[in-house]
């Protein structure tokens, strides 16, 4: 499970009961502010990173998550401590890897905002990302 630049990452809930390994091979990484990434999170928006499903392995607590969804697109959560760890989607083919997460630092950083036209109104984005009302076009 090499990258390009041979780094592996790791990454973990909060209880660190569900750990996982992904390479530094990130396809994309944007902060998503629709409602359904925003109550997933507790925040206003959720940053992930993007990578394609093969590359992603969970190395230590498999049985302890905790799915919401279906088999080809779901949230995956951690059964004790409830952290949103991963969600998988685009009919599987892909892993958007809740950013928070991980514990070693990805080379990538999010590009864009996406659903900012269903964003929390109590919040304000500050940086000069380009912003999408919905998908990136």
């Amino acid at each position: 499970m090499a990258s390009e630049t041979g780094r592996i990452l790791t990454g973990s809930c909060l209880c660190g009961v569900v750990r996982y390994a992904v390479p530094d091979a990130f396809a994309y990484a944007l902060n998503c502010h629709c409602a359904k990434c925003r109550r997933t999170t507790g925040a206003a928006f959720k940053p992930i990173a993007a990578i394609e499903a093969e590359h992603f392995r969970v190395t230590d607590g498999a049985d302890d998550r905790l799915f919401v969804g279906d088999p080809t697109a779901h949230d995956a959560h951690c059964r004790h401590c409830g952290s949103f760890l991963y969600s998988l989607v685009r009919d599987a083919a892909y892993i958007h890897i809740g950013m928070g997460t991980l514990i070693d630092t990805p080379t990538i950083r999010p590009s864009v905002h996406i659903f900012v036209g269903s964003k929390a109104p109590w919040f304000t984005i500050t940086d000069d990302l380009p912003q999408f009302e919905g998908h990136v076009t």
